[in-house]
């Protein structure tokens, strides 16, 4: 594949709602440009795009894949991305790398939740935006209403530069608004000349009107002559649409039906038409002087990795864009952010698993290369001499917690590897371990997000574990003071014996996890073995009387005791002290405590009051709700973490995925007695089948 410069080089992302026909749509625009000699079918798993076994079994996109087209003597690098949010991290590295984003939606559904976060994604990264109504030949399929819906939703710049010919099963063809030609799609997707339908003509004009008027904002001359009442030639219109797609003052629509290739052609001479070349990013010089980076091949080197791909054989492949400069195989490039050098080897254009070898990559083209030994995703690459930062990526954090525990010894060997690898993969993915319960804790977008990350980490690695819930980490207290516990532990062997004997009071102390004090008087027990009680003290409170939980929130006081001259012990008195204070706990009236979490849940405010509800029932105690401004509410509350283990799926299924959350620790609480009752059983039965 040739180099090209600037001009023609388009960056252009796929985004929508899941199932929307991304991938159907890639395969179409491989097809009809002759880049691919097939056209792959995502029900059969032959897609360019779609190569990993797991997605093709589920039949989903589950990582972004990359697809440089070659036409009219530019190069597209489409970038086909999931649509489900337990991927969204996919997303947010598409969106960084991309100079124009095309939104799909199905022509039945119309705009959809994954329609108005893409959107939402692209307003944050300031993209043009453009539209695709895609399925305009299947069942229930509504054009009129999928654009009434859009211009709702995304306002009045939307404006269709396609009307289709017939819907569902008549769909044929389109209007070109701009010209006023109809065209008839023939069975390879080749859109012919045709006769405009009378029924059109209203709504051809009405849609070039509302083009012109678009176009008119930014087109002073256009403007007067539109004022003037004078016609505008199609020729200025089409050399002003690029100017006011680029300026998000206009928002393009066209019609295809991908799985019958209509409407893939016309979308590529519209990627070459319209959309804009790469143009120039912001970056950070040393000592943070912010510098504006043209893309000049001849430029300083600045080169962003949006993703890392894990391969079991190849090691890993880090897929990059080049905002400045060339980048040459066999060279030594700075890893910006950690000051370490990296040796690049074999450059690769990838094709969907395909690895096109080249010798450079100039600015504002996207590739790949093996086995970096430093840098990671979000991290730039550049010249060692001319050090440059670019901004990183903004990944959304994870929501879905699991802990993960190895099948086998093999697999408990190579497990930890085995994460970290998909770690690098996925930034998305967070590795953790509590330290009360000892489980490693794997955390994502959502339950699907995890169990698809463990399932292509046993088939890329080999190493199989088991996904559950996470083991709530209770605590244990006391409720009342209870004085002088005593505790004699006395033991005669052959030899020494072991004497040991204390008394101690214990209280609740809500300020503080634990405190210890003594107030031996006349040496009963000697200072040396002081150290020891305190010693066995801590021991005790490791695992409560309850359930096993650590017991916090308690001050100890050693008050009295005794000792003997020849069997007294450091261990002696630390096992006296480990058992007084058991016994005292015991007396105490033990309570459990459950973690209390923070939490901030953002919702459309038609869904607030079942929000509301649901919360209600998660025994959540509500602190407040602030209004967005945007028709979205912030509610706040306090919910113990057992009832959150779920709520991301139980969220997106309430709000019909337009709701989000964040929590964080705020503080232990005492559990009802009758939830208390039942996880002390269960810690109890646990406790048993583990012994």
């Amino acid at each position: 594949m040739k180099q090209y410069p600037i001009e023609r080089l388009r960056n252009v992302g796929l985004f929508s709602h899941g199932g929307s026909g991304k991938t159907s749509l890639s395969e179409a625009l491989l097809f009809v440009s002759h880049t691919t000699a097939r056209l792959g079918r995502v029900e059969d798993g032959t897609t360019v795009s779609d190569w990993d076994p797991d997605e093709q079994r589920r039949r989903i996109s589950i990582s972004t894949s990359i697809l440089p087209i070659e036409w009219r003597e530019h190069k597209i690098n489409l970038l086909d991305v999931p649509g489900y949010f337990d991927f969204a991290g996919e997303m947010a590295s598409a969106m960084r790398v991309v100079d124009a984003a095309v939104l799909l939606m199905d022509a039945s559904a119309g705009v959809e939740v994954g329609t108005e976060q893409m959107w939402q994604l692209a307003e944050k990264h300031a993209l043009p935006r453009a539209l695709v109504i895609n399925k305009m030949d299947r069942e229930n399929a509504n054009f009129a209403q999928a654009l009434s819906q859009a211009r709702e939703a995304f306002g009045p710049a939307v404006v269709p530069l396609q009307i289709p010919i017939g819907q569902e099963k008549a769909f044929r063809g389109y209007v070109d608004v701009i010209s006023g030609q109809a065209y008839a799609y023939a069975n390879d997707g080749t859109p012919q000349t045709t006769e405009l339908p009378s029924d059109l003509v209203d709504q051809v004009e009405d849609a070039r009107n509302q083009l012109i008027e678009r176009v008119c904002e930014i087109d002073e001359t256009l403007m007067m002559h539109y004022l003037d009442g004078e016609p505008i030639a199609e020729q200025d219109l089409r050399a002003a649409l690029g100017q006011a797609f680029a300026e998000r003052v206009l928002v393009p629509v066209f019609v295809t039906a991908a799985t019958s290739l209509k409407g893939a052609l016309p979308l590529l001479d519209a990627f070459v038409d319209f959309f804009p070349h790469p143009r120039a990013t912001q970056a950070k010089a040393p000592e943070g002087k912010e510098i504006t980076l043209e893309p000049n091949p001849q430029g300083p080197l600045a080169v962003l990795i949006f993703k890392t791909i894990a391969d079991p054989f190849v090691g890993k492949l880090s897929c990059f864009r080049v905002y400045s400069g060339t980048l040459r195989s066999d060279s030594t490039v700075l890893v910006a952010q950690r000051g370490e050098t990296e040796r690049i080897g074999q450059l690769f254009i990838l094709r969907g698993k395909e690895q096109i070898p080249v010798g450079q990559l100039t600015a504002g083209d996207i590739g790949a290369v093996a086995k970096l030994q430093h840098a990671h995703t979000g991290e730039t690459l550049c010249d060692p001499n001319r050090p440059i930062t670019l901004p990183g990526i903004e990944f959304p954090r994870p929501v879905f917690t699991a802990a993960v525990s190895p099948k086998t010894k093999t697999d408990l060997d190579k497990m930890g590897t085995a994460l970290q690898r998909l770690l690098e993969e996925d930034p998305t993915l967070h590795v953790s371990r509590e330290p009360q319960t000892g489980e490693t804790l794997l955390s994502g977008l959502g339950e699907s997000h995890v169990q698809i990350a463990l399932e292509r980490m046993s088939r890329k690695f080999g190493v199989n574990v088991e996904m559950s819930l996470p083991r709530i980490p209770y605590r244990e207290t006391i409720s009342v003071p209870v004085r002088r516990v005593e505790y004699k532990h006395k033991k005669q062997t052959g030899g020494h014996g072991q004497y040991g004997h204390v008394f101690l009071d214990l209280e609740p102390l809500p300020d503080a996890e634990f405190a210890f004090a003594e107030t031996i008087v006349g040496g009963v027990v000697p200072k040396q073995f002081i150290p020891a009680v305190e010693k066995g003290v801590r021991e005790a409170m490791e695992e409560g009387v309850l359930a096993g939980y650590p017991v916090v929130n308690v001050k100890v006081t050693l008050v009295d005791g005794s000792y003997h001259t020849v069997d007294s012990s450091e261990i002696s008195f630390k096992i006296a002290a480990a058992q007084a204070f058991k016994k005292g706990a015991l007396q105490a009236k033990p309570i459990l405590l459950e973690p209390i979490l923070r939490l901030r849940v953002t919702v459309p405010d038609s869904y607030t009051g079942d929000v509301m509800n649901d919360l209600n029932g998660k025994r959540a105690q509500v602190q407040g709700m602030e209004p967005e401004g945007n028709g979205y509410t912030t509610i706040e509350a306090l919910v113990p973490a057992a009832e959150l283990q779920r709520y991301a799926t139980e969220l997106r299924s309430i709000t019909q995925g337009r709701g989000t959350f964040t929590t964080e620790f705020s503080h232990y609480q005492p559990v009802p007695q009758h939830l208390a009752e039942q996880i002390i059983a269960a810690s109890k039965a646990r406790q048993a089948a583990a012994s």
